[in-house]
């Protein structure tokens, strides 16, 4: 039977395959503080277990897998804090996901956008229903982005694309998503949720051991690529003036006024 654990994230557990919904229809299955909490809290007490061997992490519905981190389900001293620093359970949440020693497939059932889209970048395998919409807008919006985050996509989709996704900040729909690499299955809606299932069967079925041994070793090829302290540093302060600058509010402005940012470098 399903479970509600910690404020709209759902957990079901069968055949050795443990799916965690993103349940806020609300908010378009956005990602507040108590979901990110309860998925890295989930994860680590589900490694520690002998019978899950793949998660899937999915969006409630059929319309969205996420629309992002929910800045409006922060405090306004939270808010404050936000234009320093990345949320510590954004980093928390999201290194969990990487770290989880078994597959974890993203069922992108829906859209997926900002921080929900960076989510889907964490996960070892990304399969994707027709007609959804994949897209990193920071750039619209005058916002800096976290380097581990940046990281994260260069993991999951190369250098160059990351380029692509973040210089552009695109909406990337169709056979697109295919094209570039974005996702890995592309499949019709009403196929989606069997064909992740089967999917998920068949890593199951095989040794854990190896599966473990095998994303252990990947994982330790991906943190080649992790920035010194000192570049770290230097990171966060050019996304800290990012968020301190007038284009931040000007992006923000246009957003709500629905219309194109006149942004002036400042």
């Amino acid at each position: 039977m399903p479970q509600n654990d910690n404020d709209h994230l759902i957990i079901e557990k069968k055949d050795h395959i443990a799916t965690f919904t993103i349940d806020n229809p609300v908010k378009r299955n956005a990602l507040t503080p108590g979901i990110l909490g309860a998925l890295e809290m989930e994860l680590k007490r589900l490694s520690k277990a002998s019978d899950i061997r793949c998660v899937i992490i999915r969006g409630s519905g059929d319309e969205v897998f996420s629309s992002g981190y929910d800045i409006s389900a922060l405090s306004s001293g939270q808010k404050r804090r936000l234009l320093v620093r990345t949320p510590d359970e954004v980093t928390s949440a999201f290194q969990a996901v990487k770290a989880f020693p078994y597959p974890v497939i993203a069922m992108l059932n829906g859209d997926a956008f900002g921080g929900g889209f960076n989510l889907c970048a964490c996960c070892d395998i990304r399969i994707a229903r027709n007609g959804i919409g994949l897209g990193m807008t920071a750039a619209r919006l005058g916002v800096g982005y976290d380097p581990d985050g940046i990281r994260q996509f260069i993991e999951a989709f190369g250098i160059s694309r990351t380029k692509e996704i973040f210089y552009t900040a695109n909406i990337f729909r169709g056979e697109t998503l295919l094209s570039k690499g974005l996702v890995d299955y592309l499949v019709k809606k009403e196929e989606l949720e069997d064909y992740v299932r089967k999917f998920s069967r068949r890593i199951t079925q095989n040794a854990p051991l190896t599966l473990k041994s095998v994303k252990k070793t990947i994982s330790m090829f991906e943190n080649i690529r992790s920035l010194s302290a000192k570049d770290l540093e230097k990171a966060n302060e050019s996304m800290q003036h990012c968020y301190l600058s007038e284009d931040l509010i000007e992006g923000q402005s246009a957003f709500w006024e629905k219309r194109a940012p006149e942004f002036k470098g400042r």
